[in-house]
């Protein structure tokens, strides 16, 4: 919006031109999205709290961790899809296919997070949504974002899948890419789900996944870096770093007030837009294997549920003693700040290695 009409100006007033640089528009998305987060973010937590917009916390959990958070106000998604899809409509190039695809999925992945915490709330329990709807609301909206991008984008390297540390090595999906791309969005919109579990566990490893492919993006959008690297370029995609500032500022605003002990949480409202819109920043930039590297946390609290899980089907004893992980160390009697700092130490960790496969290659 803001981009269009500023960059009509440039050849009247040449200062003007400064907001044709990405890195630039991508800063300026980080602070919108921050500012309005902060903006909103009070007033809202206040609304909640006075009509009891609360989710029910988990009875099988640590006694300290029911205590401390029943009452607390949910839904604070909002805070963030709002604040990243304003950011992004200023500040990107609208006429841009997968600026468009992006705020597709995060919108419509929030729509259905705000009917799981709606039916949590109403039912003043934690089933929420029946999960095979659940299912069927993501696998729909997966596959329509899938459909988008074949049929609009001009992107010849969609249905390719490329490794790390493998410059030369590409498998072409063929018929398999939708179904592949579907895990990948279904499984990272779960995964951030389920990391969503204490005070700002999950809002840190999403803003490092989110800043690692504003870079990603921009350097695969940009010919020059992208053949110094070996990586495939691909024409427009640098308009995607801006959607990924935008999530990082809003992220960053809604810990604010997500920071222990938290005031608002995020709820199914945030947590399935972030990991869905992220997955799709993968499937566009190419880099689907990296995202599996650079969120790794969010992997490993999913392979957790599903050991735990399995083990209890064919065992009957499980082996964790709550899952997602988290939830077991706070059962062996670790501060919740504890957890939370040391999962961040592995997310920033992960982070600096996916980053590293951009040039090991």
């Amino acid at each position: 919006m803001l981009y269009n009409f500023l960059t009509s100006l440039a050849e009247t007033y040449p200062a003007f031109f400064v907001f044709n640089f990405l890195t630039f528009r991508t800063g300026l998305a980080l602070g919108t999205s921050l500012t309005i987060a902060f903006i909103i973010g009070g007033p809202l937590i206040k609304i909640f709290s006075k009509n009891q917009i609360t989710g029910p916390i988990r009875m099988d959990g640590p006694i300290d961790h029911i205590v401390k958070k029943t009452g607390t106000p949910t839904m604070g998604g909002i805070i963030i899809v709002i604040s990243m899809i304003v950011s992004t409509l200023l500040w990107s190039d609208l006429s841009n296919i997968y600026v468009w695809t992006l705020i597709f999925v995060s919108v419509f992945l929030a729509f259905l997070g705000f009917l799981d915490d709606f039916l949590k709330i109403k039912n003043k329990n934690s089933r929420g949504l029946n999960s095979k709807l659940k299912f069927l609301g993501q696998l729909v909206i997966g596959y329509i974002t899938l459909i988008i991008l074949i049929n609009f984008s001009d992107h010849e390297y969609l249905k390719n899948l490329y490794f790390p540390f493998l410059k030369d090595f590409v498998i072409n999906l063929g018929i398999v890419f939708i179904p592949f791309a579907l895990f990948v969005i279904i499984g990272a919109s779960n995964a951030v789900n389920l990391t969503d579990g204490l005070d700002g566990l999950a809002t840190v490893p999403v803003m490092l996944v989110a800043l690692s492919f504003a870079l990603i993006s921009y350097l695969v959008g940009n010919i020059v870096f992208s053949e110094y690297l070996y990586i495939q370029f691909i024409p427009g995609v640098g308009e995607v770093s801006i959607f990924c500032g935008a999530i990082v500022g809003s992220c960053l605003g809604f810990l604010w007030f997500n920071a222990p002990p938290a005031k608002i949480f995020m709820g199914d409202t945030g947590s399935l837009s972030l990991g869905g819109s992220l997955a799709a920043v993968a499937i566009i930039v190419k880099h689907e294997i990296v995202l599996a590297i650079i969120g790794g946390l969010f992997v490993l609290e999913t392979v957790s549920v599903i050991i735990q899980v399995i083990s209890f089907k064919l065992t009957g004893k499980r082996v964790f003693r709550m899952a997602p992980i988290h939830h077991h160390f706070e059962k062996k009697g670790w501060a919740e700040s504890t957890i939370v700092i040391r999962f961040w130490i592995i997310a920033i960790i992960l982070a600096l290695i996916g980053l590293a496969t951009l040039k090991l290659r």
